[in-house]
This record gives structure tokens, C-alpha cells and sequence, in this order.
């Protein structure tokens, strides 16, 4: 069949278009600069360079055209754009988006009595400027949470910049600073879970294996050694020369005068008949000979990590100060690596009998502003343990938390009601859970103690406290 060409020129212009996010189509297409065909291919090509890291050659552009191009990718380069676009789709779709409508409002400046070198100018900075505050926001979202596509992803701006704008906020950056001078809590926290073997052995968990060894041992056995003319025992007759043991027949021959030479010829050959004797020697032998044998040996297990996290947080009244901001960074922690690793991370938020609050903690901006609420969150009350337990213990139910490990961070001033202390252990004997505390305090407690099976302890909290103006929630007296 012959191909129709009434459209095809036409549509041969949008052929950009197939390569392009369906986001940009409308902006590439209708925008006032340029001619279609230059815009829709240095769209492309502008997309395309910022999602690789890098600024494309404004002397390759085709649109938009001299100056006005170069002070864009000037702007580009400036504010560093390229890196935070590089492999991050959604973002080069919005930075591309945002220089659109900006170059679109130029036409309304010339409109309004600026020259065309002016208006082109207006339009750049409008678009640096509102990226500058953007770049800035996101170094400290990476500076924060590490990598934080999923935040920019579908990001509404306006809402993210109140957010990190707030004090609550100044509190997550301060938190942030207090966990980095704590590496091995870090490490602590990160090996929680237990979805795969490490290649660490957990000290807490081993078994007794029968492992084979190679070794020697003694053993004897017996030899016979044959040793001519050995005298020895008599069991029968033969031919030999040995005069010794020869028959008396023999020797009769030797007192005939003439038989005497038949008997020296047969002692020649050898055949004399002689009495045969049992000439062989037994030997006991000793010698080492490799053997292999079983051995006993306590091996540590391999320690299990990167599965989901549950964590339960003391915010009570004994904890104010250094101590809530530890296990404050505790929480920022365990957010962090369960994004970075896609894990599962649920927070319970207890103080006094009743007083629990549950937090999911995902990377999205619904995430963040439940984390810088949580930042200024504390009850002044007593410490109820048992409540945030017992959720914890029953979300083990669950397909998603059952290779869930349970953190535990407190100053450990609580006890445990012996039927939450049955259920714990019934949960570790059956489920395999692990309990894990980090103690924030001057000196190891009888109630950490019975829960946790591995304890981190931070004694030098006080270095960690500052006077914080978030919201304290009243709690009851314990």
C-alpha cells in the first residue's frame, strides 16, 4: 500500500514529541519563543542533557537563540542544576516546566514597555531565582535524609518550603548533626532486621555443631619378617643344603665309602632332605596414622540484617533534655536507612499509661512533616512500656513486619508487667524476634535489662541536650 503524505510533513514537526515526558508537551507546543520545529527539538535536547548532569552547549541550541540561550545556561550552571536533575526524571521534567513558563512570560514584559534585552533578562532571573531557593532546599533535604527522590518526585514546592521554613524543622537539622557524632549508634541501628544472613557472626545467637577434624592417632599392628636359617619350629620335610637340619638318612649316606659321593653331589645341588622349620618372625609395629573425628565446637551464627524496623521511643518526662534528643536521633536514623535500604519502619511514641503515638515514617512529604512534628513532640509524665509493646508484638502477625527486629530507646527507668514479659518471650522463641535497647542514661536498669537481648549504651547524653521551644504535650503523673 502507498503511504498517505497529506499529514505526514506535518506531523514529521512533532516527532520530538514521542521523546518528551507527556508533562511537557503542552509548554513545548504553545509557547510564544521561537519557531515549533527549533523549540520541540531543543526541548529534547535540553531534557535530555539535564537528565545526563550536564548543561548542553548554548552554541548548539537551537532555541532559544543567542543571548537569551547563553544566559540560560549560565543560570543552569550557576544554580547547579544538572547535578540534582542527573537520573532523576521528575525533577528534569519540573526544571524544564518552570524555564518554559518563565520564557513564555516574556511577550507580557514587552507588553508592558521593556525592551526585548530586558524582558529576556526579567524572565532568566525570575527562573534563577525560583530555582535558587529550590537548590537550596534540597542540598538540605540531602544533607538530611540522603537521597531524596522520592521527596522531589511529585514535591509541592509552596508546602515543602513552609515546612522546612519552620522551627521544627531547624530541629530535624539539629538532630541530624547530633546522630553524626554518633557512628557506632548508627551502626547499631542499621543492623536491625532480619530479611538476610551478614557476613558479621552475632556473639548473641550460636549453636553447637559437630564439626569432622583431621588428626592422628596411634595404632599397632603385626608383621611377619621371613629370616633365613632362623631356628624355629619343625613342620615338615624339604630339599636344601643345610647340613644342620638334614635327615639321618642323609648322614648314613656319608659313612658309606662309595654313597659319601652321591651325598656330597646332592649337597652341591641342594637337595639334601632336610627338616623344615617355620623361619619367620612376628613384629608389633607402632605408628601415627591420620584419622578424621568428630569435634564439638560453639559456633556463633551469622548476624541477620536489613529487614523491617520497629521502634519504640521514651518521650516521658524523665527524658527531657539530652536524652529525648538521642533517641530523637534515633528515629531520624532508622528513617534513614529504612530508605535507603526499601525497608519498612514503624515508630511508637510512648510516655505515660495511654499516651502512644504511632508514626510511618516514608520518604514523601506527608513523611517529613510527620517526622519535624514528631522532632517537638514529648510527654511529661510517667513511662508505660508495656502499651507500645504489645503493638509492636502484635504487628509481628503481619507478612510485612514478621522478620521485624524491635528497638527499644529509653533511660530504661520502667519495668515490664510479667504477662508483656511471657508474650516478649514467647515472641523470641517462636518468631525469633530480637530485642534491641539503646540506653540513654548514667547506669544500666533492671527493666532494659530484661528486655533487650543487646544493649547500646550513650552515657555521655548531656552533651546532647538543647533547649528546644516545640509543643510538650501534657502527660500524667507516673
Amino acid at each position: 500500500m502507498i503511504p498517505s503524505l497529506m499529514f505526514e510533513k506535518r506531523e514529521g514537526q512533532l516527532a520530538a514529541l514521542e521523546r518528551l515526558p507527556r508533562g511537557l508537551w503542552l509548554g513545548s507546543m504553545i509557547n510564544s519563543q521561537g519557531s515549533l520545529n527549533g523549540r520541540l527539538d531543543a526541548v529534547d535536547q535540553l531534557h535530555a542533557a539535564l537528565l545526563a548532569g550536564c548543561v548542553p552547549d548554548p552554541a548548539k541550541l537551537h532555541w532559544p537563540l543567542g543571548s537569551l540561550g547563553e544566559s540560560l545556561c549560565e543560570a543552569l550552571t550557576r544554580l547547579e542544576l544538572a547535578g540534582f536533575c542527573c537520573d532523576r526524571a521528575g525533577l528534569a521534567q519540573q526544571v524544564v516546566s518552570s524555564m518554559l513558563w518563565h520564557l513564555d512570560l516574556i511577550v507580557d514584559h514587552v507588553d508592558r514597555g521593556d525592551s526585548r534585552a530586558d524582558a529576556e533578562a526579567k524572565a532568566v532571573q525570575a527562573f534563577e531565582a525560583e530555582w535558587l531557593e529550590r537548590c537550596g532546599l534540597m542540598q538540605e533535604l540531602e544533607a538530611v535524609f540522603g537521597d531524596v527522590d522520592d521527596i522531589l518526585k511529585n514535591a509541592n514546592w509552596d508546602m515543602l518550603q513552609g515546612l522546612l521554613r519552620s522551627s521544627n524543622w531547624r530541629e530535624v537539622v539539629r538532630i541530624r548533626g547530633l546522630i553524626e557524632r554518633l557512628p557506632e549508634l548508627m551502626r547499631f541501628i542499621r543492623q536491625l532486621g532480619r530479611a538476610r544472613a551478614s557476613e558479621e557472626q552475632d556473639r548473641s545467637s550460636s549453636r553447637d555443631l559437630q564439626v569432622m577434624e583431621q588428626t592422628t592417632a596411634p595404632r599397632t599392628h603385626h608383621r611377619l619378617t621371613r629370616v633365613p636359617d632362623l631356628p624355629g619350629e619343625t613342620h615338615g620335610v624339604h630339599r636344601s643344603g643345610r647340613i644342620a637340619r638334614m635327615l639321618p638318612a642323609e648322614t648314613m649316606l656319608l659313612t658309606h665309602r662309595r654313597l659319601r659321593l652321591i651325598w656330597h653331589a646332592r649337597h652341591a645341588e641342594r637337595i639334601l632332605l632336610s627338616y623344615e622349620e617355620d623361619d619367620r618372625m612376628r613384629e608389633v609395629l607402632h605408628e601415627h596414622v591420620p584419622v578424621w573425628q568428630p569435634s564439638p565446637q560453639h559456633r556463633p551464627d551469622a548476624r541477620m540484617e536489613a529487614g523491617p524496623m520497629l521502634i519504640c521511643v521514651d518521650t516521658s518526662g524523665s527524658m527531657q533534655g539530652g536524652a529525648e534528643a538521642v533517641a530523637k536521633a534515633v528515629v531520624l536514623e532508622a528513617m534513614r536507612a529504612a530508605h535507603a535500604q526499601k525497608r519498612s519502619c514503624h515508630v511508637f511514641v510512648f510516655g505515660g499509661p495511654d499516651e502512644i503515638v504511632e508514626l510511618d515514617l516514608g520518604m514523601d512529604e506527608s513523611g517529613v512533616e510527620r517526622l519535624t512534628e514528631f522532632m517537638n513532640l514529648s510527654f511529661l509524665g510517667g513511662t508505660d512500656v508495656c502499651g507500645p509493646l504489645e503493638r509492636a508484638l502484635a504487628r509481628l502477625t503481619d507478612q510485612e513486619w514478621r522478620l521485624a527486629d524491635l528497638l527499644i530507646a529509653s533511660d530504661g527507668e520502667f519495668g515490664a508487667t510479667p504477662a508483656t514479659l511471657k508474650a516478649l518471650a514467647d515472641a523470641k522463641e517462636v518468631q525469633g524476634l530480637r530485642v534491641r535497647g539503646v540506653l540513654i542514661g548514667d547506669r544500666e536498669t533492671p527493666g532494659m535489662r530484661q528486655l533487650a537481648d543487646e544493649i547500646f549504651w550513650v552515657r555521655d547524653w548531656r552533651r546532647y541536650g538543647a533547649v528546644s521551644s516545640g509543643i510538650h504535650h501534657q502527660g500524667r503523673g507516673s
